[in-house]
């Protein structure tokens, strides 16, 4: 596909040829710094990733910058150059700041000893946790598969994996064995790394159990499972197949060359759910990836030489291998891995690291935000957060309510919030605030970075131009850490993600763009209810019902209405027992009103005590469309859910459709 300029519909800043040449800081840290760099990234986006991939050490320089159709599709960025990853996240640290801390681990007991591993003695831990891997025969190209707790050994092994050209497939060590068993199949990974147990919260969890009956699922791929003694508990063993970690990995020697890899080499598969309900291996490649997790993180947390920046992601999901692992440590920071959560052992334990540990960067969920904003402000006062610089949200758009208790209770007021949309198919930041630089606006993603060209569309494909507009969110042209296909099933990356609009990515997310350009993402497409023809927006609905003083959570959902096309069926938590349901349907009622529109309050509300959701937080709509619906038939597998017992609970409780 052709891949000539397009022009800027974002920067003002003039750019003129010879400004190619200027060397050019990565680091934006004005609106002109900004303007300038969007513009050079749609109008030579080539020169522009060329002179930020030669901020990297490169074995060999690419043949070309970029080559993309969005047809088949075929993505590739720095053809023909060679590097190895962690080479750039290490070995190049090692003169300048080999004596500073790396990796940061705060663990589950916080009465137990944190751990600190500098980047001199990551970069040799990973080079004997590699030698390993080879020991047990592990070639380039071979998958390996993690089924482990936030340990460091995880972003240890993790590194390992690159460090010799293995592709590493980490599966969330939350996950059934069902669901665990298909992921090792369907990547033929040829070694499990697993721990003993987990201690998470105060819970104990069977990790190596666990892999045990997934193996025995005919994954007859797998040759070793490499099992870390994390808490000591005794466990079933397999001889021949099952190794100690500290017996294979201890006595390696503290160095291993690193393998050259192709720019296009695959780096890493990552499950994510499908509307199909079969998981799809993304796959993210080597060159392209690093580059733009490099410069996402550095710009949207605007990190800076011994900052502290903590990410309360699990490495088992993208914003963990983006923004735990690749992205800090190849900018050279100090990265906070925490193993327990955030309630444990009392819904302080956030603040307390945080005070602890002196954090400038936090970056967390909606989710966790708004269970610990039902806990009271009180768990937060009294902590000193005056070292945080910016707040991160990562995973679903976050409802104004909490972005304000967010900014108010735990940044004080001052401190800027980066709203951050993003897929794993995206492999990093598309479209955030840069703190202190650009428009933050309560529940907008805002603007794009640098490189990202997005563009709303009617359901025919046609680009919605103009501000105060709402459309479908595409990308039409690519970024360096766009996926390049889904592992064993191409067929299934072109139909999923560019067959809908032609020469288009399809996010699958509806957005809005307000009078000012700012990007506001109103939830997936399956997630906007056409409600007597008018496109309400689940999150939109959900906003409003959370202004209910009573209210901690909700999700909206549509079902078949006989009047109006489709009808808003609501589940509500609320923070006390509800005495009068009937008048707080009607309190409900009002706030949605006034918050939006009679147009928009909902048919139906019930009330429940949780929601189904996945292990990383998403709430499963597909369910709650289904319950809202009557029909209860193919619900799908929920063993996998974080809870699957309120599954049956929604539905014992569930509310007759409306019938007229």
């Amino acid at each position: 596909m052709d891949s000539s300029p397009v022009k800027s519909t974002f920067g003002k800043a003039e750019y003129r040829v010879q400004d190619k040449l200027k060397t050019m800081n990565p680091l934006i840290q004005t609106r002109a710094d900004y303007d300038l760099a969007y513009q050079k990234s749609v109008e030579d986006p080539e020169g522009f990733w060329a002179e930020l991939a030669s901020t990297f050490e490169w074995k060999k320089p690419w043949d070309s910058v970029l080559k993309w159709d969005f047809i088949k599709p075929d993505i590739q960025w720095f053809a023909g150059g060679k590097l190895n990853i962690t080479e750039n996240c290490l070995d190049r640290h090692l003169a300048t700041r080999g004596d500073q801390t790396a990796i940061l681990w705060e663990p589950n007991d916080p009465n137990a000893e944190v751990r600190r591993y500098t980047y001199r003695d990551l970069y040799h831990e990973v080079c004997k946790t590699a030698n390993s891997l080879k020991a047990l025969g592990v070639k380039k190209g071979d998958r390996i598969c993690f089924y482990m707790p936030m340990v460091p050994e995880l972003a240890i092994a993790v590194l390992a994996c690159a460090r010799i050209g293995a592709v590493h497939s980490v599966v969330f060590a939350g996950f059934s064995a069902n669901a665990l068993a298909d992921r090792v199949k369907d990547a033929a990974c040829k070694v499990v790394i697993c721990s003993d147990y987990n201690d998470r919260g105060s819970k104990h969890i069977p990790v190596k159990e666990v892999v045990d009956q997934a193996l025995a699922m005919d994954c007859d791929c797998v040759e070793h499972v490499l099992v870390l003694k994390h808490t000591g508990d005794p466990v079933q063993w397999t001889e021949g197949r099952d190794l100690w970690w500290h017996d294979q990995v201890d006595h390696q020697p503290d160095t291993c060359p690193a393998e050259v890899m192709d720019s296009e080499d695959m780096l890493f598969i990552l499950y994510t759910s499908g509307s199909t309900g079969k998981p799809k291996g993304v796959v993210h490649t080597c060159g392209g990836y690093m580059v733009f997790t490099w410069y996402s993180f550095l710009n949207v947390f605007q990190y800076q030489d011994n900052d502290v920046y903590f990410c309360t992601a699990d490495i088992g999901w993208i914003t963990g291998h983006s923004y735990i692992v690749y992205g800090p440590l190849l900018a050279g920071a100090t990265t906070l891995m925490f193993e327990g959560v955030p309630t444990y052992p009392t819904p302080s334990r956030f603040w307390d690291i945080v005070d602890k540990h002196k954090v400038n960067q936090f970056y967390t969920a909606p989710t966790a935000i708004r269970a610990l904003m039902a806990m009271g402000e009180e768990w937060v006062t009294g902590h000193d957060l005056s070292s945080l610089k910016v707040l991160g949200s990562v995973g679903e758009p976050i409802n104004e309510e909490a972005w304000k208790w967010y900014h108010d209770h735990v940044g004080r007021g001052t401190v800027p919030i980066v709203d951050t949309w993003w897929q794993t198919e995206t492999g990093g930041i598309l479209i955030s605030p840069l703190p202190n630089v650009t428009p933050m606006k309560p529940c907008y993603a805002t603007l794009p970075l640098p490189g990202i060209q997005p563009c709303l569309v009617n359901s025919s494909g046609e680009e919605i131009e103009g501000n105060d507009v709402e459309g479908l969110l595409c990308m039409k042209f690519p970024w360096p850490s766009i996926l390049r296909t889904t592992y064993g099933d191409h067929e299934r990356c072109r139909t999923t993600y560019f067959s809908m609009y032609k020469g288009m990515y399809f996010t699958g997310d509806g957005a809005r763009r307000d009078a000012d350009g700012l990007y506001r993402i109103i939830g997936r497409v399956d997630d906007v209810i056409n409600v007597s023809g008018h496109r309400i927006g689940t999150a939109e609905v959900e906003n409003a019902i959370n202004c209910h003083p009573d209210v901690v959570e909700s999700a909206v959902v549509g079902y078949p209405h006989p009047i109006k096309g489709q009808g808003i069926y609501a589940y509500v938590i609320t923070q006390h027992e509800v005495k009068d349901e009937a008048a707080f349907r009607k309190e409900v009622l009002q706030v949605v009103t006034k918050e939006i529109g009679p147009i928009a309050k909902p048919d139906q509300i019930q009330l429940v005590t949780g929601l189904p959701k996945t292990r990383s937080g998403k709430i499963m709509r597909r369910i709650l469309r289904k319950i809202a619906s009557a029909d209860t038939s193919g619900m799908g597998d929920t063993s996998t859910l974080l809870n699957p017992e309120i599954v049956d609970e929604i539905k014992a409780g569930a509310l007759a459709p409306t019938k007229s």
